[in-house]
Order: structure tokens, then C-alpha cells, then sequence
């Protein structure tokens, strides 16, 4: 792990032979492979579904409780720093995501492949903070939040879109998705050689037990999650409320409500503690997430059906569109830092800013929508998109850092991942999915002898509107609310031997 906080910058857990001026760089590639991998990849959904009995919202439903499972373990992370070395954990966790790989492989079972995704999700998440916590110190010494958040979401977000064009084209070149799989295996295969080759057990301190450890809490918080995410990813399979499944997944969200929250109240140590919900802006931060989410839920749920169904471009044609995301994402993340580390500017301008990116790419494709449109002119809106959502995804993960004390901190990123992590894209989905439906058929039923593709482009430009409008609304807000950011300076975060204090303390008083 990590040295002491105020020494200089080093790596311990290496064999003396690896060259310093690499060893960050490793772990910098170990954290691109733990953020690139998944279970089902959803760039391969036309062959998932050609090959297997699952429709698009099993597969759908499968990556998105990977998305949750990567939501889920940041209450634990630093129990787990504390407990195993860093070479235990990352062989752990490599190890775990490669059988995952497998596992996908060798079965159809809905219920299975949603468990194996979780656990996927939920080691995919520790591997990455495990690389990430002892790259700190080089990427900033000063342990500034500041300019961690972003170089390191540019590997986070980054993955987001790289990982789909690769799916893509492996999927493309080979004829099968296990490509993907296959790829991923040899990947975390290397991790695990040069883990165990190039690293030794480290520790600066004794090891703390996993004692009061709240699992039940951790499956409860998942589960009710994962029930909004189901209303929402088979609403429209269902016909929503005329579905019995659907309601009866409304009254399990009522009921699985009800016991979480009572558990948290009432027991010493729950998952999440009910003082991190007690925050004055959280609610607001959370509304961000969710208004970000459905601004970027529009091209997955209208901008593929344009490209598909109306100008019938191939796959391997759009997945060109994912590495202008890359670099929107990248563009997002620098910009980030050099507003507030250069500039030193309010949170609330840069949030501006990220928020009328997103419009952007809402207003151009309203005036887009054409059976004639040329690929390329979606080139700059969707950097335009991935610009503004890498802004507010970076920007307001640091404000909730400025607004929560370290010992809440990571169950408030756990927090807003309600709205960022998965529920979101759901909800943006089924939203959408609704209103196509809805307007279509109106347009079809207001003119009786109306072609089915125009009537889908009629749909899509009203949808598209309709963002656009609702988007015009919440940036005049945010130009009429400027509010300075929560402290000047920016805090820093505790050194590793701080926090272990902490709670090797905490574990006393227990």
C-alpha cells in the first residue's frame, strides 16, 4: 500500500526489480482493465439475443445490475484496505471478474446471470479503487480531490465509452459476442501474472478485522434498487400498470422500503448511516444526478432507434460515435481541472456549463432528424453530449466530497449512486421508451394513411423537443442561481494511516 502520508511517493508492494517511474503506470493500466470489463456487454446486444432466449430488457437488466453492483461496496472499501494487503486484493479481485467472464459463457439463466453480474460489479469496483488509492499520492500529493476526480474519471467515464466499441468490433471481426468475453479473460489473466510476479504482501499496519459488518444491509439496499430498475427496464413489456409483474414489483419496492430504512434507524451499525442522509444540499446534488442521467438517456433510447430503424446504419458504422464520446469525456475531465484549479471558479458555472453542453446535443439533433443524415454530422454533438455529462459527473462528485466529512463520504457517493447508477439510465429509458411508443402511435391515429418511418421521426422530433424545452427551463435556472462554492480551499483527504486509526479506534469503542 500507499507510504506514510508525509513522505515522498512510493510503492512498497513492489519487487525491488520494477523500475519506480513504471510502477504507477501499472497500476494505471490494472484500473483501465478492472473499469473496461462487465458481464454481458451490451455492445454485443443484437448477438446476445440472436444466440440466446433473452429478450433486449433481460440482457439490459443483466448489465444493469452490474452498474449496481459497481454502486454498492464503497462503505467497505477502506474495511477492506485494512484488512488485506493490496496484492490480495487485487488478485481477489481479478480473479473473481475472470470466472464472472466465464460463468456468462455457460449459462442462460436470467436469475444466475443477474447474481453473477453483482458480484462482477461489486469486485469490478474494488479492484479499481485498490489501483486508484496508491496511484494517489503520485497523481496528486497534496491528496486534492480536485484533480483526483478528474484524471481519475477520465479511466472511469472513459471505460464507459471505449469498452462498447470494442464489443463492437471484436463482436464484428470473430461473428460471436464470446469474443468480448474471451478478450477480457486474457486481459485479467495478465493481471493475475503480473500481479503475482511483479508484487509482495505489504503492510504499514496491523490488519483490522471485519467485524459489524452489515451485509443484510448491503443485499437489502441493493435489492431495493434493483426493484426500481426492473419497473423501469420492463415497464414497457409489461404495458406498466396493466402488468401484474409490475405491480407486484411495486408493492416488493414498498415493503423492501420499509424494512431497509427501519433497519438502518435501529441498528448500531447499519450499511448506511442515517446521518449521511441529513445534508441540507444532498437532495438537490441527487436531483443533478437524476436531471444528468436523463439528459444523457436520450441517445441510448432515441438517438439508436434514429440510427437504426430510420437510416438503418449498421452497428460497426455508429460505434465510431463511441470513441467521439471518448474524447468528450476526456475534454470534460481536463476542463474540470482547469476550472478549478486555474480559474477557481463556482461549481454552480461549471455545472452551467456541463448542463448546456447536454442541451446542445438535444437541440441538434431536434433540427437533425432526416432520413438523409450523413454519420459524421453526429460526430460533434455526441462530444458535445459526452463534454457537459463528464462535467457534472466529475463536478458534483467533488462538491459531495466538499459536502460530506470523510466518514460519510463514501456512503454518499453510495447515495448518489441511487440516482447515477443505474436508476437513472432506467428511468430515462422507460421515460423515453413510453413516449415513443405513445407518440407514435398518436401520429399514426392523427393521420390515417402516415408511413411508420415518418411517423417514428414525427415521435422522435417531438420527444427531442420536448427535452429541449424542459432543458431551456432548468438552465435559466442555474444562470439565475449562482451559489459560491462550500469553502474556498478545498479540503484534503486523510492520509492512509489516519483513516486506519480511525477505525482501529471505532473498533475499540465497539
Amino acid at each position: 500500500m500507499a507510504g506514510p502520508p508525509m513522505g515522498p511517493f512510493s510503492m512498497p508492494m513492489y519487487r525491488e526489480f520494477v523500475p519506480k517511474k513504471i510502477r504507477p503506470w501499472i497500476y494505471v493500466v490494472f484500473a483501465f482493465i478492472f473499469q473496461l470489463t462487465g458481464s454481458l456487454y451490451a455492445g454485443a446486444l443484437p448477438h446476445i439475443m440472436g444466440s440466446t432466449a433473452l429478450m433486449k430488457e433481460d440482457v439490459m437488466m443483466v448489465v444493469l445490475c452490474n452498474v449496481v453492483g459497481v454502486n454498492m461496496p464503497f462503505p467497505l472499501l477502506f474495511r477492506f484496505k485494512f484488512r488485506f494487503t493490496n496484492r490480495q486484493l487485487l488478485l481477489t479481485a481479478a480473479t473473481v471478474l475472470l470466472v464472472c467472464n466465464i460463468l456468462c459463457l455457460m449459462t442462460t439463466s436470467l436469475p444466475l446471470l443477474c447474481a453473477i453480474s453483482f458480484v462482477a460489479g461489486f469486485f469490478k469496483l474494488c479492484g479499481t479503487f485498490e489501483c486508484a488509492s496508491n496511484i494517489q499520492l503520485w497523481m496528486t500529493p497534496k491528496r486534492d480531490f480536485a484533480i483526483f476526480f478528474p484524471l481519475l474519471y477520465i479511466i472511469v467515464v472513459g471505460d464507459i465509452c471505449i469498452q462498447p466499441w470494442i464489443t463492437i468490433v471484436l463482436t464484428y471481426h470473430f461473428q460471436s459476442w464470446h469474443a468480448m468475453h474471451w478478450f477480457m479473460a486474457l486481459l485479467l489473466m495478465a493481471v493475475i501474472i503480473l500481479v503475482f510476479a511483479l508484487t509482495k504482501n505489504f503492510r504499514f499496519m496491523k490488519p483490522l478485522p471485519l467485524v459489524s459488518v452489515d451485509w443484510l444491509g448491503c443485499l437489502l439496499w441493493s435489492a431495493w434498487i434493483l426493484e426500481v430498475i426492473f419497473i423501469f427496464n420492463y415497464g414497457e413489456y409489461y404495458n406498466w400498470w396493466d402488468g401484474r409483474p409490475i405491480r407486484q414489483c411495486a408493492l416488493l419496492f414498498v415493503v423492501t422500503g420499509i424494512i431497509t430504512i427501519g433497519r438502518m434507524n435501529r441498528i448500531r451499525h447499519p450499511y448506511i448511516d442515517s446521518g449521511a442522509f441529513r445534508y441540507k444540499t444532498l437532495l438537490p446534488l441527487m436531483l443533478l444526478y437524476y436531471l444528468s442521467e436523463l439528459m444523457n438517456a436520450s441517445p441510448k433510447s432515441l438517438q439508436n432507434v434514429f440510427t437504426g430503424s430510420v437510416l438503418h446504419f449498421d452497428s460497426i458504422v455508429t460505434c465510431r460515435l463511441y470513441l467521439w464520446e471518448w474524447g468528450g469525456t476526456l475534454a470534460g475531465c481536463l476542463f474540470v481541472l482547469f476550472w478549478m484549479k486555474v480559474l477557481r471558479q463556482t461549481y454552480t458555472r461549471l455545472l452551467t456549463i456541463g448542463f448546456a453542453a447536454m442541451l446542445l446535443y438535444q437541440a441538434a439533433m431536434y433540427f437533425y432528424i432526416d432520413p438523409g443524415l450523413n454519420i459524421e454530422r453526429l460526430y460533434l454533438p455526441t462530444l458535445t453530449r459526452c463534454f457537459g455529462y463528464a462535467i457534472f459527473f466529475t463536478a458534483l462528485t467533488i462538491y459531495l466530497e466538499e459536502l460530506m466529512p470523510f466518514h460519510h463520504f463514501f456512503m454518499g457517493l453510495t447515495i448518489s449512486g441511487f440516482a447515477r447508477n443505474g436508476i437513472g439510465e432506467a428511468i430515462g429509458g422507460g421515460l423515453y421508451g413510453y413516449g415513443l411508443r405513445y407518440r407514435m402511435a398518436d401520429n399514426m391515429a392523427r393521420t390515417m394513411y402516415s408511413d411508420p418511418t415518418q411517423a417514428m421521426m414525427v415521435a422522435l422530433k417531438q420527444l427531442y423537443g420536448i427535452t429541449c424545452m424542459t432543458g431551456v427551463i432548468i438552465l435559466l435556472i442555474f444562470l439565475l442561481w449562482d451559489v459560491p462554492p462550500v469553502r474556498r480551499t478545498l479540503k484534503m483527504m486523510p492520509g492512509w494511516l489516519a483513516v486506519g486509526k480511525r477505525l482501529k479506534n471505532a473498533l475499540r469503542e465497539k
